[in-house]
């Protein structure tokens, strides 16, 4: 590995441009970003249809699809963003957490890459790519965001809570709550499954559940029991987030109440619409199904509303970030802005296209750390278990 890569000392950008490369599931992402704050391009290729039939993401199948799709897919940022591998100051890409085949793809490739163009390499923890997905949004919308700031990272893999505080341009993150089971996008997809619904299962869930009463059936609230989980000195107790016994919930009410067949019928049908949509799924759901739906999503945004609400009342946060794959949810979205308005704490959110695995994210999270000259070594690997403060 070149010299450049272990150096200590702070780097000087020529052009501010910095490939970013995300392969921590089933999205394999390339983005060319300038000084941490402009989006030059931001390619992604899904594989949404090869997971689909599943249900969920199969390891093996996202790593050969990240090995097919990662070489195209950063020619694809490249030419989006005009520039050429000479033009880049450094190349950044996702360490982990995630799938240990996935990060590999990505790892490698960016490791390779690194070495070929004679240029610095920054790893990327993806939670902290998540948290700085937001900050893009602030800077982009001309907005300072008032520090520290409590970040909801909530995704299929994660829901976890930090503390971020930024000094002389270095981020410091203090993790203060987890889900101890299912993340809650987990939960999502599992339960949009369990119903006979497509996959991914949030925007499933996100579309039918307006057409349903979310008050009829009446989930409990969520509760977490402290003994198990004594020795996560880290977090909170209270702060704790757990999804199965919801999702558990779910299945006992479809049993009790004789689901199946109508389960049984529409995942039938929906397998014989190509490219079926949340929309066609309407008129197979009837009312008790979508208010079952639009129940079981009121309960996990309840969850997530209470508990950084009140972890921002702890700790005393001048602001709120939400930042991965569900904070695209509508009804999420409206719930904390409008809580947020009534206490006159900010509470900002990334674009759609950021809320979800991009490499965006990723090398925006590299820019404070290329010119603090923290890169990588020739050492580095894909880290599946990695965590953030």
């Amino acid at each position: 590995m070149h010299p450049a890569l272990s150096s200590s000392s702070g780097l000087i950008p020529t052009s501010g441009l910095i490939l970013g490369i995300e392969s921590s599931c089933d999205e394999t992402g390339a983005a060319v970003v300038r000084s941490g704050q402009d989006v030059l391009s931001n390619a992604i290729a899904s594989q949404i249809r090869t997971h689909a039939p599943y249900g969920g993401v199969v390891p093996e199948l996202a790593s050969r699809e990240h090995l097919q799709n990662i070489v195209p897919v950063v020619r694809a940022a490249l030419e989006q963003a005009g520039c050429a591998f000479a033009d880049l100051d450094a190349i950044a890409v996702t360490e982990g957490p995630g799938l240990a085949g996935a990060l590999l793809v990505g790892v490698m490739y960016a490791k390779g890459l690194a070495f070929a163009l004679n240029k610095p390499l920054i790893a990327v923890n993806h939670l902290e790519g998540h948290i700085h997905a937001v900050l893009l949004e602030a800077k982009k919308q001309g907005r300072l965001l008032a520090l520290p700031t409590l970040a909801l990272v909530v995704s299929g893999g994660h829901t976890h809570l930090y503390l971020a505080e930024e000094t002389r341009g270095t981020w410091h993150y203090k993790n203060i709550g987890k889900t101890v089971d299912d993340a809650a996008g987990e939960a999502f997809d599992k339960v949009a499954k369990l119903l006979g619904l497509g996959y991914p299962g949030g925007p499933w869930i996100d579309w039918l559940a307006q057409h349903g009463d979310p008050r009829a059936v009446p989930f409990g609230p969520i509760t977490v029991k402290q003994k198990p989980y004594r020795a996560q000195q880290k977090q909170i107790p209270r702060l704790l987030f757990s999804f199965s016994g919801l999702k558990t919930a779910v299945l006992r009410y479809v049993q009790t109440h004789e689901m199946a067949p109508r389960i049984a019928a529409r995942r039938v049908a929906l397998a014989d619409i190509p490219d079926a949509k949340p929309s066609d799924a309407l008129p197979l759901c009837d009312t008790e199904t979508l208010n079952l739906i639009a129940s079981f999503q009121r309960a996990v945004v309840g969850d997530l509303a209470r508990k950084t609400f009140a972890a921002a009342e702890t700790f005393h946060t001048a602001s709120i970030v939400v930042s991965g794959g569900v904070a695209a949810n509508r009804e999420l979205r409206q719930h904390f802005l409008a809580e947020g308005r009534s206490r006159a704490l900010p509470v900002i959110f990334p674009s759609l296209e950021l809320s979800t695995d991009n490499a965006a994210m990723i090398a925006a999270a590299a820019w404070p750390k290329f010119v603090a000259g923290d890169v990588a070594t020739e050492i580095l690997t894909a880290e599946p278990s990695l965590s953030l403060g």
